[in-house]
C-alpha cells in the first residue's frame, strides 16, 4: 500500500513541493472512498476538508431556483476538490457528488492550517497552487459563460 505522500508524488498540481513538504501535508491526510452520489461537501456546510480525486468523477453543483441543481464542472483523477478550508469564514460554497466510485486523499483543514502556518515556506507553495486552482476553474467558467450568455439573440 502507498504511502500519502507517495500518492501526493503522482498528481501533477502537488509535484512544485518538495518532497519534505509532501510529507508533511501527508499527516493531515487520509483515504476515502464515495459511493455513487454520496457527497463529499455540501453548500454552507463548515468548510473543513479539502480533496486530491485520485480515481473516479465529481460533480461541483450548486442550486439555480428557475433550474434545479446545477453541474458547473466535473473534476476527475489527480484534480484538487475544495479551497474553501484556506479562507475565513471556512464555508462550503457549492455541492461536490461523486458520480460514481470515487477514491479521493481528505485532508483535514485545521491540521492544514496550523501546518501552514508553522512553516511559512509550506503556506507560500501551498498558496501559489490554490491560486492556479481558482485560477483556472474561474476562466474555465467564464468560458462556460460565454457558451451560454454569449450568444446573440438575433
Amino acid at each position: 500500500m502507498e504511502l500519502i505522500s507517495e500518492l501526493l508524488e503522482q498528481v501533477p498540481a502537488m509535484r512544485p513541493l518538495e518532497h519534505e513538504h509532501r510529507e508533511t501535508l501527508s499527516g493531515c491526510g487520509s483515504n476515502r472512498v464515495f459511493q455513487a452520489g454520496d457527497y463529499l461537501m455540501r453548500e454552507g456546510d463548515p468548510a473543513d476538508t479539502f480533496y486530491v480525486i485520485r480515481r473516479g468523477s465529481v460533480a461541483i453543483e450548486t442550486f439555480v431556483p428557475s433550474e434545479g441543481q446545477v453541474t458547473i464542472e466535473t473534476l476527475h483523477d489527480a484534480d484538487l476538490l475544495g479551497w474553501s478550508w484556506l479562507v475565513p469564514p471556512y464555508t462550503t460554497t457549492f455541492d461536490a457528488r461523486a458520480l460514481k466510485e470515487t477514491h479521493a486523499i481528505a485532508f483535514d483543514g485545521a491540521c492544514l492550517r496550523r501546518k501552514l502556518d508553522s512553516d511559512p515556506a509550506l503556506g507560500y507553495m501551498m498558496l501559489r497552487l490554490f491560486a492556479a486552482v481558482i485560477v483556472e476553474r474561474l476562466q474555465g467558467t467564464r468560458i462556460r459563460l460565454l457558451d451560454v450568455y454569449g450568444k446573440s439573440s438575433g
